[in-house]
């Protein structure tokens, strides 16, 4: 079911002059609602210092954690039914008052109702992603489809980078406002998409008219399509071994004597180096084949995890593995994200739900997985990554067919 358009490659230049003005409120929406997100990476933090232990912090994380995984799940029905701009309005409006409500409830004698309504916030402000995609892929000329995702990826990432240098300075002023801003750019989010994207119409509608093949639902297609299955076992697998840079990598360089300036050195390096050159790198794998293109990168990125069991020896070759690692987020990142919008309307929210749901997954189960591994393993842990990146990568080529592939 995937496509491909045989056309001269586009530059980045020529891309982001083809970009549709609603595209850009779009990406413009995602980078102000990701400069306010706080709620994960601070929570734990949060609430030990309103007097909470460690272990009901960590409950009330896994709680957001869990209530994310399945927001997209309920994001993709609800672009399915609703459309994508309500559902972006809906998400970010309820994302808002359950994030607004957190510090009210961050209070000893109310931590049940403090963890239901983190759930909730999970739950509700990771609704918007499936929406936001199915519009980027609808609006977005064909040609540039791969490109506007690493675009979107970037707005992601400079959002997350740019995030905790804000969060710093409120936390200096008052821990509370870490919620109320985010709150806020949520509810900012909801008003732009609001006021400037368009009413796409809602999937469910192309469904009445054009039925999923052989009259099944989208979910029984999703089910019975087995490849797609393997793609998103290669998204599962790329995720958790994505995450351990930021897990296992660290407790590594502790371990081997390294100062914490020199992870921060290696993090804010690999961040300004996606921001800077995933667009540029994009606009060359566009022409290859899309399950190629996810194997390759797939394959790079593992490997250069696998060589992070050298760290003990220099801290060049921290930076060696770490620049192969990000060049291979770079080659895939962008082809894996777009390649779900490449199903017919009638399923294409769903595919996409289902994809975020995993890669949702994958972010939330990988650090206790990876704290788990290096416990047992120790640096035996990157060579294991090198094994099931390479398995990855066999997934994502199997995973991603060309349409003339694909058998009814």
């Amino acid at each position: 079911m995937n496509t491909r358009t045989t056309t001269q490659r586009a530059g980045v230049l020529e891309t982001l002059r083809d970009t549709p003005r609603p595209v850009r409120y779009l990406l413009f929406g995602v980078l102000v609602n990701q400069l306010g997100a706080f709620v994960q990476t601070f929570l734990v933090l949060y609430l030990t210092h309103r007097d909470f232990t460690v272990g009901r912090a960590g409950l009330a994380l896994t709680a957001y954690s869990a209530g994310a995984v399945f927001g997209t799940m309920l994001g993709g029905e609800l672009t399915q039914r609703l459309g994508p701009r309500t559902t972006i309005v809906t998400a970010m409006t309820g994302s808002a008052v359950f994030l607004a409500l957190i510090p009210a409830l961050a209070h000893q004698n109310l931590f049940p109702a403090l963890v239901v309504v983190v759930a909730a916030a999970g739950l509700i402000s990771q609704a918007y992603r499936p929406a936001a995609a199915l519009m980027l892929s609808d609006l977005m000329p064909a040609q540039h489809r791969v490109m506007a995702f690493s675009m979107m990826r970037i707005a992601l990432n400079t959002g997350a980078a740019l995030a905790p240098l804000l969060a710093a300075g409120l936390i200096l002023l008052d821990w509370n406002l870490l919620y109320w801003v985010n709150a806020a750019t949520a509810l900012t989010y909801g008003v732009l998409a609001l006021t400037l994207l368009p009413a796409v119409h809602a999937p469910a509608a192309e469904e009445a008219e054009s039925p999923a093949p052989q009259g099944r639902s989208g979910y029984a297609v999703l089910l019975r399509d087995y490849r797609y299955h393997l793609f998103l076992a290669s998204v599962l697998i790329g995720t958790l071994i994505y995450i351990q840079y930021t897990v296992a990598l660290p407790l590594n360089l502790a371990r081997d004597g390294y100062p914490t300036a020199w992870y921060s050195g290696v993090l804010v390096t690999a961040s300004v180096v996606l921001i800077l050159f995933e667009l540029k790198i994009t606009t060359y794998v566009t022409q290859w084949r899309g399950g190629l293109v996810g194997a390759i990168g797939t394959a790079i990125m593992g490997l250069g995890v696998a060589g992070y069991a050298l760290a003990g020896h220099a801290i060049v070759l921290v930076l060696v593995c770490t620049a192969l690692f990000v060049l291979g987020v770079m080659v895939n990142g962008p082809t894996m994200f777009a390649y779900p919008s490449t199903f017919p309307g009638p399923v294409k929210a769903r595919y996409i739900a289902t994809h975020q749901a995993v890669f949702g997954l994958g972010m939330a189960v990988g650090p206790t997985l990876g704290v788990l591994a290096w416990e047992r393993l120790g640096i035996g842990i990157w060579p294991l990554c090198g094994v099931l990146g390479l398995f990855a990568a066999w997934c994502a080529y199997v995973g991603m067919p060309e349409k003339e592939e694909v058998t009814a």
